[in-house]
């Protein structure tokens, strides 16, 4: 004789309740910018651009392997800002106030392509932003004077509008 278990077809919240909280906690939300966990896609971010990233938990302590990438800082307990620097990759690893890990992840620093335009002339590399007039802009790799005298430029119209 086969004996059959008959059980209730609901199942008590709390039971679902505690089988859903790890999977819901590890779910990496990538498009939203929420870090949950190792192991997860590296995290983009245009250069000269930031992001706002959610952490799943609030975090006291925040590292970057090389600060010449990116930059990140604490918002609030569970917002950070990240800042790409210059192109390339680094690793983002955020601690909880028991220095517990609630992250740990890649950054990828990538190249804004919509708009820019690059000019040689010769050996010389200049990068022009086209949205809708041509300005001219600094990114890696440009000629050191073009980039003199753009960063010059743009101070004296700092100061102009101080």
């Amino acid at each position: 004789m086969i004996r059959r278990r008959v059980s209730s077809p609901q199942m008590p919240s709390r039971v679902v309740a505690l089988f859903l909280l790890p999977i819901l906690v590890l779910t990496p939300l990538a498009s939203s910018g929420v870090i949950a966990q190792e192991d997860a896609a590296p995290i983009s971010v245009n250069a000269n651009m930031a992001r706002i990233l959610r952490l799943s938990a609030p975090a006291a302590t925040v590292i970057i392997g090389n600060p010449g990438i990116a930059d990140v800082t604490i918002q609030d307990p569970t917002t950070l800002i990240l800042t790409g620097k210059n192109y390339g990759q680094t690793n983002l690893i955020v601690m909880d106030a028991a220095g517990e890990p609630i992250a740990d992840t890649l950054i990828d620093v990538v190249q804004l392509q919509a708009g820019i335009m690059t000019v040689y002339q010769g050996l010389e590399r200049t990068t022009v932003v086209c949205a809708p007039v041509c300005q001219p802009t600094v990114m890696l790799g440009d000629a050191p004077g073009y980039t003199s005298n753009t960063i010059a430029s743009s101070r004296l119209i700092e100061d102009l509008t101080r």
